[in-house]
C-alpha cells in the first residue's frame, strides 16, 4: 500500500481542525498530519495532541513552519483570510502543494500575487470550492451536461445563509469587517460565482451588482438593548423579541451541541462556560452594537462569453441556511435545493405515461402552474449532513489527496488539475472583485481578459 500523503496544517482552528485535520484521522492510510503552526497555543498543542505531533513540529506561527526544511507533501492554508495570500506565496516558493483555502485573497493585487508564484513553481494550487465536490452540484452539472433541459440559457442561484449563520459569523464573527477579513460577497459567495462560471461553462463578461449593510447597524436597534445580550450579570431586556439573542442561541437552543458554531464561541461548552464567553467576547455581543460592516444582503447579475445570463442573490435575512438553483433551458428546466437533495427536472414535452385530459390541464400533481402531462423526475442526491458543505468537504479531501499522491509517486498519467483549477478560481474571484466595484461605483462593470473588471 502507498505511504500516506504527509501535510502541514496552517491554522488550527475550525476549518484547520475540524475540516482537514479530522479526515486526515479518519482515513490515516491515506493522509496524515506531520506539522502544524497556529498562534494560539491552546489551539495548536490540542491540534498536536490530536496529531500526534512533536514539539519540533509545532510552531506558533506559519512564517516560522516555512523557514524549516521541508516537511511534508503539502500544505493546507486554514489561515484567516488576510493572511491567505502571502502564507500561499511562501509556501509555493519553498516547493509545497499549496490547499487554500477561500477566498484566494482579499485584493485583486494580492490574488495575481498567488498566481505568479504558482507560475514560476512546479507544485499545484487546489482552492476549496468545496461545493463543486458535494453529491448535489455534480449531480445537476451531469444532468445539464446531458441535455437534460437542453442548451442552457439562464441560472437563478440563491444563498440563504440564515439569519443566525448571518448573525454569527458577518456580525459577531471574524468576518464582519472588511478590513480584517474580505467583503462578504467574496468571503460567503466566491463558493457560488464558482459554481456559476463551472455552470455556464464560459467566462464572465459584465456584472451588475446591489447591496448593503440593511439591517444590522445602530439605527436598527429596538428601544432599551444593552451592548451584550448577557453581560455576566444581566441578560438584555429585549432578549424575549430579539430574533439574535445570543442566550439563546448559544446556550439554551444549542445545549446539545459541542461542534460548531458553539466550538467557535468556547473551547468550554458547559452552561457556565457559554455564558462566560458571552460576557466577554465577541459572540455576546449585540448584533445592533457591534463594529460589523460588510453588506447583510447582496443581488448580482452576471453575462457570460456564451450567452448565458445568470442571477445570484445573497441574503442573511432568512429563515432558512441552504442554497437553491433554478436552471432554464431550451428544451425544460431544473431547479433544486441543496439542503434536501432534490432537483426536480421538467421537460417542455408530454411524458410517455402522463395524463392527456382532465378539467385542470393546466395543472400539474402538486397543483402548480404546469402542463399537466409535461415530462417530470426528480433526482435525489441525499439530504444535506449537517456539517461538512453537504459532503463537499470530504469530496474535497478525497480527491486532493487522490492527485497529490500521484504526483508523488509519479503514476503515469496522473491528473493534476483539480476540479476546480486555480485559473477558474481566479475567474470567480475577479466576478466578485467585479460585482464590488459595481455596488460601489452603481455600473455596469465589463471583466476584461487581462483584470479585474473595468
Amino acid at each position: 500500500m502507498p505511504e500516506p500523503v504527509t501535510l502541514a496544517i496552517l491554522g488550527a482552528g475550525e476549518r484547520g481542525r475540524r475540516v482537514y485535520g479530522r479526515w486526515c484521522l479518519e482515513h490515516p492510510d491515506q493522509a496524515r498530519v506531520v506539522a502544524v503552526a497556529d498562534p494560539v497555543a491552546d489551539r495548536r498543542e490540542r491540534f498536536a495532541a490530536e496529531h500526534g505531533i512533536g514539539s519540533e513540529r509545532t510552531f506558533a506561527g506559519w512564517h516560522r513552519l516555512l523557514e524549516e526544511e521541508r516537511l511534508a507533501d503539502a500544505v493546507v492554508v486554514a489561515t484567516p483570510d488576510r493572511e491567505h495570500a502571502a502564507a500561499a506565496v511562501a509556501a509555493l516558493d519553498r516547493g509545497y502543494e499549496v490547499v487554500l483555502e477561500k477566498p484566494i485573497a482579499p485584493t485583486p493585487d494580492e490574488m495575481r500575487a498567488v498566481v505568479q508564484a504558482a507560475e514560476r513553481s512546479a507544485a499545484t494550487v487546489t482552492v476549496a470550492h468545496v461545493l463543486r465536490y458535494t453529491p448535489f452540484f455534480a449531480t445537476l452539472k451531469a444532468a445539464l451536461d446531458e441535455g437534460r433541459i437542453g442548451e442552457l440559457v439562464t441560472i437563478e442561484h440563491a444563498e440563504r445563509i440564515g439569519y443566525w449563520h448571518f448573525a454569527h459569523s458577518f456580525v459577531r464573527g471574524s468576518w464582519r469587517r472588511e478590513d480584517g477579513a474580505s467583503p462578504m460577497l467574496l468571503a460567503k459567495a466566491c463558493h457560488d460565482l464558482d459554481l456559476l462560471r463551472w455552470l455556464a461553462g464560459d467566462r464572465c463578461t459584465a456584472v451588475a451588482s446591489f447591496g448593503g449593510l440593511r439591517h444590522f447597524r445602530p439605527e436598527e436597534a429596538p428601544a432599551g438593548v444593552l451592548d451584550r445580550c448577557w453581560d455576566g450579570e444581566r441578560r438584555c431586556p429585549v432578549a424575549g423579541t430579539c430574533p439574535f439573542d445570543a442566550v439563546r442561541l448559544y446556550v439554551q437552543r444549542t445545549a446539545e451541541l459541542t461542534q460548531w458554531p458553539v466550538s467557535v464561541v468556547t473551547d468550554d461548552p458547559s452552561r457556565d462556560g457559554r455564558l462566560a464567553a458571552l460576557a466577554s467576547g465577541p459572540y455576546g455581543r449585540c448584533v445592533y452594537r457591534s463594529d460589523n460592516d460588510v453588506a447583510d444582503h447582496q443581488l448580482a447579475i452576471l453575462e457570460f462569453a456564451n450567452g448565458v445570463r445568470a442571477s445570484l442573490g445573497v441574503s442573511g435575512l432568512t429563515a432558512d441556511n441552504t442554497r437553491t438553483v433554478l436552471l432554464t433551458g431550451t428544451r425544460g428546466e431544473m431547479r433544486g435545493r441543496l439542503d434536501t437533495g432534490e432537483i426536480e427536472i421538467r421537460r417542455f414535452l408530454p411524458a410517455a405515461d402522463a395524463p392527456r385530459s382532465g378539467p385542470n390541464w393546466d395543472r400539474d400533481e402538486l397543483g402548480r402552474s404546469a402542463m399537466r402531462d409535461d415530462e417530470r423526475v426528480v433526482l435525489r442526491t441525499g439530504a444535506e449532513r449537517q456539517d461538512g458543505h453537504g459532503g463537499g468537504d470530504d469530496g474535497l479531501m478525497a480527491d486532493v489527496v487522490a492527485r497529490l499522491r500521484a504526483r508523488r509517486d509519479g503514476e503515469p498519467g496522473a491528473r493534476e488539475a483539480a476540479r476546480t483549477s486555480l485559473a477558474a478560481s481566479v475567474e470567480s474571484h475577479r466576478m466578485a472583485f467585479a460585482a464590488e466595484r459595481s455596488r460601489h461605483e452603481r455600473r455596469l462593470v465589463e471583466l476584461t481578459t487581462d483584470g479585474p473588471g473595468r
